[in-house]
């Protein structure tokens, strides 16, 4: 299997960085290569490097909707109620499940789905 290319923003809990690179993904994480990175920066980033972009910072939604900056694909975690342990375990199984359909689309997952649009 190719590895999946990911960027995880700085607000991403890093339990999801630990288990996502413990199932062969290649997580690029902001909080240990360069935490002071503004947004445009990160999306930029992960824009170049052909990577879907994790965050926990819905900042990057004006980013995408207003602002119309470019991006190869961001999944914005909405999970408030749950311990890190239980959103490594969704976001694992939401990039196993639907990461074919999350390349150049803003996609959220929440506690009840993901929605994804384009």
């Amino acid at each position: 299997m190719k590895p999946i290319r990911l960027v995880a923003d700085e607000s991403v809990d890093f339990s999801i960085v630990r288990l996502l690179r413990i199932n062969g993904y290649d997580v690029l994480s902001i909080a240990e290569s360069n935490s002071s990175l503004t947004d445009t920066a990160e999306l930029a980033l992960a824009a170049k490097n052909k990577s879907l972009l994790l965050t926990e910072d819905k900042d990057f939604g004006e980013l995408v909707f207003r602002l119309k900056m470019n991006h190869n694909g961001i999944l914005l975690i909405r999970l408030i109620n749950f311990s890190s342990t239980e959103k490594a375990n969704l976001v694992l199984l939401t990039l196993k499940k639907h990461y074919a359909k999350l390349p150049h689309v803003f996609s959220v997952l929440d506690e009840r789905k993901i929605r994804i649009r384009k």
